[in-house]
Order: structure tokens, then sequence, then C-alpha cells
């Protein structure tokens, strides 16, 4: 091979190396941020349950003392 034909081999390879990492960040962060995406509308929609949850607490408590002592705190 000629001094010319290895260059051109060098930059043909070193070229499809960076379009390989290139591709391969690109996808990476695509994939964490839809991952974080999931992970945040996960855990938002846990809070709301534990927020439904404690607000029907707060209720039946209600009703308890409504019941037992003739007490209404809402």
């Amino acid at each position: 091979m000629t001094e010319p034909q290895v260059w051109t081999l060098i930059g043909v390879f070193a070229t499809a190396l960076f379009g390989m990492i290139t591709l391969m960040s690109t996808m990476f962060i695509r994939i964490i941020r839809t991952e974080i995406g999931s992970l945040k509308t996960e855990m938002s929609s846990e809070f709301r349950g534990i927020n439904q949850r404690i607000d029907r607490l707060d209720a039946d408590v209600n009703a308890l003392m409504k019941h037992a002592f003739g007490i209404d705190r809402g």
C-alpha cells in the first residue's frame, strides 16, 4: 500500500469510529431522558396516590370521631 492509501484508510476508519461514538452517545442520552421521564411520571403518580389515601384517612378519622364522641373536626 502506498502512503496516500494508508492515510485514506486511517481517515475512513476514524470517520466510522467517530460516527459510531456519536450514534451510541445520542442513543444513550435519549434512553436516559426517557427513563428519567418515566420515573418522574411514576413518582408523581405515587405521590398523588399517597395524598388521596391521606385525604381518605382524614375523612375516616373525622367520621370515627363524630360517631364515637360526637365531635366534628371538619
